[in-house]
């Protein structure tokens, strides 16, 4: 089972495919670049074309380390740690010489200056491999065990005891379908208590989901109903557990019992290229407090998504006049996943 322990943002040497690497790399070596840009220019006032004429020769050199990196990430993964590093310095500084040389063979830069662009080079990755080996410190596996754990804590269905009353009420009456409410219920608890860090199947979130929705049918009735749309998605993809279950209990608690005609609540869930799409859809009615009663369980999602997939993740909000959605769009591609430590 994947767990939060193999991924990359707990790994010193970092995966040079993820986008929220890539966009750090680009930031990091742009300031870089308009600092020196910055430092060199006598008068402020030519400090900007100073800094487009270094990102014109950096940022093509940061492109092909980048590239370089990304086609031998697996090999460096497979390193002692500080050799790995040492490769990356490596790569770095032979990449840069090369390209000076090759510009100066071809009359683009005056003679000399490979040695030094070597230099700075492997001092900018150096000074970037030290941000991401202290950035994997602070999302260590165990920091983000815990802070996982105290995510899924704050998780609990706010309708456990109208559930029990409903159950209840069936008890003499319909003792089967007591019996299996409190099934249904047991199971979703023994889901919030389980471990935050192992990732779950699609088909796994799907049948919790539908038990809480069996649960909230018990005392909504025809009041509550479900428009499942699911595409072609293979059922085996690992997502984070309890993903869908704290949105549906939104969706049913703000945008269903306040309404005394119900709704409907829309689940969509497809496969777009390498993403996973879902989204949860529910009825306002225009109601002001409903926005605001979402952000708990949205910001929890949101900074369980950036604990998991950094950058690579997205949850993103629509409301209209009389609706409300949540879509979560999730990297399902399977990936190769750095060596334990």
């Amino acid at each position: 089972m994947i767990s939060i322990r193999h991924f990359p943002a707990t790994y010193p040497l970092p995966d040079w495919r993820n986008f929220g690497v890539m966009l750090r790399l680009l930031l990091g070596v742009n300031a870089l670049a308009a600092l020196a840009a910055l430092v060199q220019t006598p008068e402020i006032d030519g400090w900007m074309g100073q800094y487009i004429g270094l990102a014109a020769v950096v940022e093509p050199l940061l492109l092909l380390c980048l590239g370089l990196l990304s086609l031998s990430r697996d090999i460096l993964w497979r390193l002692p740690l500080r050799v790995g590093q040492a490769c990356v310095l490596a790569l770095a500084g032979g990449v840069s010489a090369v390209f000076v040389l090759y510009a100066r063979s071809v009359g683009l830069v005056e003679a000399g200056g490979a040695l030094r662009a070597m230099l700075l080079a492997m001092a900018m990755a150096a000074l970037l491999l030290t941000y991401f080996e202290l950035r994997s410190r602070a999302f260590s596996p165990v920091q983000a065990e815990a802070r996982l754990a105290a995510l899924n804590a704050r998780i609990r269905p706010h309708f456990l005891f109208n559930s029990l009353n409903a159950v209840l009420s069936l008890i003499r009456a319909r003792p089967k379908e007591a019996e299996a409410a409190l099934e249904s219920l047991s199971d979703l608890f023994r889901a919030a208590m389980r471990d935050p860090c192992e990732l779950v199947s699609l088909a796994d979130e799907i049948a919790l989901a539908k038990q809480y929705l069996a649960l909230e049918d018990l005392r909504l009735g025809e009041r509550l109903a479900i428009d499942w749309q699911i595409g072609e998605v293979s059922m085996a993809l690992p997502i984070p557990p309890l993903m869908l279950q704290p949105l549906l209990e939104n969706a049913v608690y703000h945008g269903i019992e306040p309404s005394a005609a119900g709704g409907t609540v829309r689940i969509g869930i497809e496969q777009k290229g390498d993403e996973l799409w879902i989204a949860i859809a529910n009825p306002t009615a225009g109601q002001a407090q409903h926005a605001a009663g979402n952000q708990m369980a949205v910001a929890n999602i949101r900074e369980r998504l950036a604990l998991y997939y950094d950058l690579e993740a997205r949850l993103e909000i629509e409301v209209g006049d009389n609706s409300y959605e949540v879509r979560i769009i999730l990297p399902c591609q399977r990936r190769k996943l750095p060596p334990t430590r």
